[in-house]
């Protein structure tokens, strides 16, 4: 493994070009302006460099010299620590565990129900959308106490919601007009420019 991450002198990034938790994964390298060659991992077959670095086989998977880490919340949280401007995580030890909740929630919850959309199974998917729906509009009051979710400075709490709110069209879910708080929080993320780098070619055509 050490020899193929060895070859590569400037960081590495296996994404998918549609998937969250690449997304997520891009925001943050985009929000640090992180020079980093992108390998868009799309389809059943995988490149050998991936199957041989990654034991899961399973993306983003983020390759720094002869570092190869593949779980999105350890990567966005490495990368946070390894490039610390623009910081992305508050210093507060306790504020600093908030945000670590709520970034382990939206895994559990949002990113959760958003696989399940995508599944074959159209009651399991209905089921899931209806939640989804329910539960960022539950957030609403969260959304409208501070320029972004939990903070006045953008973070990576920021980087994880922003994903699944920008593919609530393809999920077939709508929310516009349901809350102003929303609504202006996704207008302002949308426009800043990390986000709008961050997206492929796919994921431009979701809102198009």
């Amino acid at each position: 493994m050490a020899l193929v991450a060895n070859r590569r002198s400037v960081m590495t990034l296996f994404s998918n070009p549609t998937c969250p938790s690449s997304h997520r994964t891009r925001i943050v390298l985009s929000e640090k302006s992180i020079n980093v060659d992108i390998v868009n991992v799309d389809g059943p077959k995988l490149p050998e460099d991936l199957l041989d670095l990654n034991p899961y086989h399973s993306v983003p998977t983020l390759v720094d010299r002869d570092l190869v880490l593949y779980d999105s919340r350890v990567i966005i949280e490495y990368l946070d620590e390894r490039f610390p401007h623009p910081p992305l995580m508050p210093v507060d030890p306790v504020t600093r565990a908030q945000f670590r909740l709520a970034l382990y929630r939206i895994e559990k919850d949002w990113y959760t129900l958003a696989v399940t959309i995508g599944e074959s199974d159209k009651r399991k998917a209905n089921k899931a959308r209806k939640i989804l729906r329910e539960s960022i509009l539950a957030s609403a009051e969260v959304f409208s106490a501070k320029k972004f979710f939990l903070s006045d400075e953008f973070s990576l709490v920021d980087c994880s919601i922003s994903p699944i709110l920008w593919r609530l069209k393809q999920f077939d879910i709508d929310i516009e007009g349901e809350s102003k708080a929303i609504d202006k929080y996704c207008s302002r993320v949308f426009r800043r420019r990390s986000f709008k780098s961050s997206l492929t070619e796919l994921e431009q055509e979701m809102r198009a």
